[in-house]
């Protein structure tokens, strides 16, 4: 009798420090802190500091929203969100006057370095130029296992559609 209550209480103390372990953010994975920090960046940006070319001016009080996909980071070996320089990945950005839908809004889009030596984030955007291709420049910019999935990979299904319900909100729609 006195053996399961101990079972008990042993499986209570256990169940209470795994949720102690789920709240604190050293135990949230690098790859999600990254990916957090790469999204916060770029919403807390203007299109400009995105180095996009060609995009107009925006309504004061329109929101960036943005979904990202990382394709990797530097150094590969990295332990913690401070130890990374720099991130490579997909951004979709939004920018979300209210009620203008989705499907005419001014979008940012493309492969983006993050450089995280920085505070904020430095931004660059992968575009060609009257010498150089675009693909050349992605080339150029990116590692290459990173530029190879660059050219194929966008954002996952599931991040689009996070992407799609914080632009309506923040839309008003």
């Amino acid at each position: 009798m006195r053996t399961r209550y101990i079972g008990a209480a042993v499986a209570l103390l256990t169940a209470a420090a795994g949720a102690v372990a789920l709240t604190r953010p050293d135990t949230v994975p690098l790859q999600d802190q990254i990916m957090t920090r790469m999204r916060t960046s770029l919403e807390q940006s203007s299109p400009e500091q995105h180095n996009h070319a060609g995009h107009g001016a925006q309504a004061a009080d329109a929101a960036v929203i943005c979904g990202v996909r990382v394709y990797g980071y530097e150094p590969a070996s990295a332990g913690t969100l401070t130890d990374v320089t720099a991130v490579y990945g997909f951004h979709l950005c939004g920018v979300a006057e209210q009620q203008r839908p989705w499907d005419v809004a001014v979008k940012l889009a493309g492969p983006v370095i993050l450089n995280m030596s920085s505070d904020p984030p430095g931004i660059q955007v992968v575009e060609a130029t009257a010498e150089v291709k675009y693909v050349d420049r992605l080339r150029q910019m990116f590692p290459s296992p990173y530029a190879e999935m660059a050219l194929k990979e966008a954002l996952s299904t599931e991040e689009m559609a996070d992407l799609r319900g914080r632009y309506d909100a923040a839309a008003g729609l």
